[in-house]
This record gives structure tokens, sequence and C-alpha cells, in this order.
């Protein structure tokens, strides 16, 4: 026995908090992705990521309802056309976002903190004014409805589909990333962008692609996060310090370490909630985040740069 439990029963507990993490692990990744890029190789502090997270919700919403009123013989697909029109509209803005106010901000963190938080709070007040106030949530598909048993274990299938496109996507990015010429020209501007500039790589416009790509794959989370829950003006704060606290623990510059710290984080957590609180589990896991940041300061994972 332990905590009142039997060893058996402990077993299943674990198994079914460890899908509750990964279906947290699959959201975490889904945002930090984005931000690991952006923070990693520009240096950017994006406080509006989760605004481009909850508008990529919305996308969904909208176009949720539309199969519903137009098409309602395909709403079984909705969900395929609404990932494509948040990556692109959340995309589209990432990029005007950095061509209006971002280029101008380059090599002051502080300032780029500053603007993007004051940019958070328009996102916030345009959603309420024109979604309103209230929760939203989208109506999945029969083909995402129910679950598949498991022995004693319950595991949704919405939840399995959002691993699944989880997977897919870190596949794409670490593709673009390790096998394409723009991820070469990416990883030689994280090392060294004044040589990156000397040898021709055109280091503003890969800045601005950076940036739209990593607010497209918010976009895209935002797409995943109505799979699991409400969408409401502010939601995006929610998970604004958990993503941070992602990449920071991870290592900026590592898709590695961004998947395992979000791997860690969502874990521990979701364990956590079962045998406390939703606010002591954050809590302990936030110290324990700290504790390990003091011993190493980089992260987890750090790129090896030749000096």
């Amino acid at each position: 026995m332990l905590f009142g439990y039997s060893f058996g029963d402990l077993g299943s507990i674990l198994v079914m908090q460890g899908f509750a993490g990964l279906i947290l692990f699959s959201v975490f990744v889904l945002m930090a992705l984005g931000l690991a890029i952006i923070f990693g190789q520009m240096g950017v502090i994006n406080m509006a990521h989760g605004e481009f997270m909850i508008l990529g919700a919305y996308m969904t919403f909208l176009c949720s309802n539309l199969f519903q009123t137009y098409l309602p013989g395909l709403f079984g697909l909705y969900f395929f056309v609404a990932m494509a029109i948040a990556f692109v509209v959340a995309g589209a803005l990432g990029l005007a976002t950095e061509w209006l106010l971002i280029r101008h901000l380059y090599a002051r963190p502080l300032d780029t903190l500053l603007a993007t938080w004051g940019l958070s709070l328009i996102m916030q007040q345009a959603f309420r004014s024109i979604f309103g106030a209230r929760e939203v949530g989208v109506e999945l598909p029969s083909w995402m409805m129910g679950s598949l048993t498991f022995g004693s274990i319950d595991v949704q299938i919405n939840g399995l589909f959002v691993m699944g496109l989880t997977l897919i996507i870190t596949g794409v990015v670490a593709l673009l990333m390790f096998r394409s010429r723009w991820g070469l020209q990416v990883r030689a501007v994280v090392t060294n962008r004044t040589m990156s500039g000397a040898v021709g790589i055109d280091t503003r416009r890969i800045d601005r692609l950076t940036f739209g790509l990593g607010c497209g794959i918010a976009g895209v989370a935002g797409s995943a996060f109505t799979m699991i829950g409400s969408t409401s003006p502010s939601a995006g704060q929610l998970y604004i310090v958990d993503t941070f606290l992602v990449v920071v623990f991870g290592g900026a510059q590592s898709l590695l370490g961004t998947i395992a710290s979000a791997f860690t984080i969502s874990q521990s957590q979701s364990t956590l909630e079962f045998f406390t609180s939703g606010s002591n589990a954050k809590v302990t896991t936030l110290l324990i985040v700290i504790g390990l940041l003091m011993l190493r300061p980089q992260g987890l994972f750090v790129l090896k740069v030749r000096k």
C-alpha cells in the first residue's frame, strides 16, 4: 500500500495520468516548437505567442460553424481545413508583426517583451469584440468521439489524434530544420549572425520567415487545443508561462531539448495533479524546474559551438 492505494491501483493511476500527461505534452510541444524557433534564433521574447494560438483556435471555431451551416456533408473533414487556415492566418499575421514591429526592436529584448505584451492585450480585446467574452467550443466530428479501451484504461480518440498530429508536425519541423536549405541558413544565423550575413545569407528574410513559421505553428496548436478545451480571449495566457518554462528548461536553441522538457514537465504536472491539486502541482513542478536550472542554467540540451 502507498498513499492509501494498492500497487495495482497505483499502476492504473499512473497509466491514466500518463496518458493525460501525453495530451498536455502534445499541446506544450506544439506551443513550444514555435516559441523555441523564435526565441532560440531571434532572441525575441514573444509574449503574444499565446494569442497566436488562440487565433488558430478561433479560426477552427469559425471553420466548424461554416461547415455545419454550408457543407454539413463534409463536416467530418473540417478539422483538416481548419488547421491549414489556422496556420496560414497566424503565420501571415506573424509575418506582418515582424515587419511592422519586431524588426525595429532587435537586440532590445526588454523592448520586444513590452511590445509583444502590448500586442497580446490588443489581440485579446479584438477577440472579445469579435467573438465575445464567453468561452466557445467546437463540435467534434463523429469519428473523433468516444474512446478506445485497453484493459481498464480508456483512451480518448481525440487525444490520440492530437498526439498523432504533434508527431507529424514535430517531424516536419525537424526535416525543415535539418534537411532543408532554409534550415541550414537558420542554423547558420543562430551560430553566427554576422558571418552568415557576410557570406550572403539574408538574415532579415530568415528572421521574418522564422517568426512567421513560429506563429503559424502556434496557430496549429490552437486548432489542437480546441479538441481538448474551450476557447476564450484570455486562454492563451494560461499556457504562455508553461511554454516559456518548457523552452528555457529544454534549451532555447534545441529541438530535442524542447521535446524532452515538454515531456518531463507535462508528466510531472499530470501525475502530481492526481495526488494534490492543480495549483500545488504547478507550484511543485515550477520549484523542481527552478532547482534544476540553478544546477544547469543553460537547460537540458545546448548547442555545441566551436569557439
